[in-house]
């Protein structure tokens, strides 16, 4: 790295979410991008007295999506396809850090991912703060890469 050159951490704010390649629209949170394994403690009768820990089955954390509500049903469209005991799996949910500039920086892919859960908005005629909807989405598999 030059002098001079800056390496900050990412803004948490600048996402965006692609549902097949498409943009979905702004969300104002997403939460849940975790993966972790079972560990399998295992040792055999002649080891030391130490036990082995090997790697087991994966998890992958449900993604939880937060927006103010729109007119635009798409996810409530996703989800009632569970609904209709129909369920249609995207192949390909994206979650898009960008930069200062708005340019894609890093990228988390989840394969197979349906919405298991849909809230819509708590209204109360007390406040005037906006409608917020919200999706859990499941999923088996999670990636990341550098844009």
């Amino acid at each position: 790295m030059a002098l001079g050159d800056r390496n900050d951490p990412y803004a948490q704010f600048n996402f965006l979410i692609q549902i097949d390649g498409q943009d979905v629209g702004g969300f104002t949170e997403v939460g849940g991008l975790a993966a972790e394994s079972d560990v399998i403690e295992y040792r055999e009768g002649s080891d030391e007295p130490t036990v082995r820990k090997l790697p087991g089955l994966r998890k992958y954390s449900n993604l939880t999506l937060k927006r103010g509500y729109t007119r635009s049903a798409a996810l409530w469209e996703m989800r009632l396809t569970t609904e209709q005991g129909q369920t249609e799996r995207k192949q390909d949910v994206t979650i898009v850090l960008l930069d200062e500039e708005r340019s894609p920086a890093l990228r988390w892919h989840v394969r197979n991912a349906w919405i298991s859960k849909y809230e819509g908005p708590a209204l109360n005629s007390t406040t005037n703060e906006a409608a917020i909807e919200s999706v859990e989405i499941v999923h088996e598999g999670l990636t990341f890469e550098t844009a």
